[in-house]
């Protein structure tokens, strides 16, 4: 069983950063691929990025791309969610989550695990 906590949400202005870090333990870190997905409030769940096992690839949606960056240290069972120029629309809870491949990850039914959750709030 694999447990995930996510830390560094908080309360940021418009065009501001934040750093989101999972720490997982109770399995083979290394052996997982690591995504982040986010719920916004009175919306679904939605997949936002993901990493493969390695590092070597990262997936984004749309709406992210080139403002969040997604990162993994192994050697910490981590992975990191680096968030700049964000705006009101990045308001949601952020949950980490673990599971076999990051090209599947997009699709919440193939997550193995599930974290918390992290609130992050943009004021405009």
């Amino acid at each position: 069983q694999v447990q995930l906590v996510e830390s560094g949400g908080g309360l940021v202005q418009a065009g501001g950063s934040l750093r989101l870090s999972c720490a997982a333990s109770g399995g083979t870190f290394s052996s997982y691929a690591m995504g982040w997905f986010r719920r916004a409030p009175g919306k679904e769940r939605e997949f936002v990025a993901a990493i493969s096992l390695s590092g070597s690839r990262t997936y984004y949606i749309d709406s992210v791309k080139g403002r969040f960056t997604i990162s993994r240290d192994n050697a910490k069972n981590t992975v990191y969610l680096q968030m700049n120029s964000l705006n009101s629309e990045d308001t949601a809870v952020y949950y980490c989550a673990a599971g076999t491949s990051s090209i599947l990850m997009r699709d919440s039914r193939r997550i193995d695990y599930w974290g918390q959750g992290t609130q992050v709030t943009v004021s405009s």
